[in-house]
């Protein structure tokens, strides 16, 4: 059973997102093919999540990702390539303190993420956006700027989409309005995504 069946399988619910789901999948995964990373953002409950993505992405998840050979030839310190494991790069926004502090106090709250997707701007870098209610208009003035560079952007909202469906190639809506649900939707929605996207680029 592939693993999108069987996160499925597990949350019936989710069914109605398997179209996005597998979009996002899609999106990613051109993403890291043209070398590209993934900036992800939220807040509250989804600022941990963004945190969360970053470290199933930047390490082993489902898989031990041993380094390729030319790599270790480069390294030449068994006790470095031996440690060291793949990684799908990915930078959480929530996480960059001091410049997030200094633009909020400085300039203006609402645009912090859209100020760090400014200056991470890159046509092969993918945007992930997560606000239960579509409407943080922190994560949604960072659409807007992604998009205006030709990034790609996923949303990750509630059953709404809030205005953040509009901005966004592909939003993942869970299917509740209620936050804690929302969020504990989108757990298992990452997940995969992120096991997906490891199984591609990684092998046994």
């Amino acid at each position: 059973m592939n693993i999108m069946e069987k996160t499925i399988m597990d949350y019936p619910e989710l069914e109605a997102c398997r179209d996005d789901m597998e979009k996002a999948f899609e999106i990613l995964v051109e993403c890291y093919r043209n070398g590209g990373m993934v900036l992800i953002c939220g807040n509250g409950g989804s600022a941990s999540d963004s945190e969360h993505i970053v470290g199933e992405l930047m390490k082993g998840f489902l898989k031990k990702r041993p380094l390729p050979t030319e790599d270790k030839k480069t390294l030449k310190d068994p006790e470095l390539y031996e440690n060291l494991q793949g990684a799908l790069p990915a930078v959480s926004l929530v996480s960059q303190t001091s410049i997030a502090t200094a633009f909020m106090n400085d300039v203006e709250p609402d645009m912090v993420f859209a100020q760090q997707v400014y200056g991470y701007r890159n046509r092969n870098n993918v945007l992930i956006g997560l606000t239960t209610s579509g409407n943080s208009a922190n994560v949604v003035k960072a659409a807007e700027v992604a998009a205006a560079f030709g990034m790609k952007t996923i949303g990750m909202t509630g059953s709404t989409g809030g205005k953040l469906a509009g901005l966004c190639d592909v939003t993942i809506k869970a299917p509740s309005d209620e936050t804690y649900r929302v969020q504990e939707y989108h757990l298992p929605v990452y997940h995969a995504l992120c096991a997906m996207v490891e199984a591609e680029f990684f092998e046994e």
